[in-house]
């Protein structure tokens, strides 16, 4: 697996028939600081991730398949989750930017409370 960031979705209208209802998703690899590295990937979504959304990615074909429950589709790449926070040991090499500011307000309004910023104060209130 690896981590990316959500660039954009991809609508295909002519695709394979095990791919039909599928959503697309076009992903930009990044390291822990969040930095991009590497060539941008044409992945299938498979835990309803969104533009902006940092990912975990598979991206060998057997593991993609099996993530989207599609046996037999022509599938190299599947997005198998959205990264709310990493943290990095500071003995690390690596950094970490704290995660999908996105995913933490959409999380919050989609269960109907106001999402908490890094503070703990409600974003309503701040």
């Amino acid at each position: 697996m690896q981590l990316a960031r959500v660039t954009g979705n991809v609508v295909a209208t002519q695709k394979h028939e095990k791919l039909l209802g599928a959503k697309l998703l076009l992903v930009q690899p990044v390291d822990a600081h969040g930095q991009a590295h590497g060539a941008e990937i044409l992945t299938v979504d498979a835990a309803q991730a969104g533009v902006g959304d940092r990912v975990l990615v598979v991206i060998e074909g057997r593991a993609a398949v099996a993530a989207v429950g599609r046996r037999a589709a022509p599938v190299d790449a599947a997005v198998v989750g959205v990264v709310d926070t990493v943290h990095v040991s500071p003995n690390s090499t690596a950094a970490a930017d704290g995660g999908s500011e996105r995913r933490r307000r959409s999380a919050g309004n989609r269960r109907g409370r106001p999402a908490l910023d890094t503070q703990g104060a409600s974003r309503d209130e701040a």
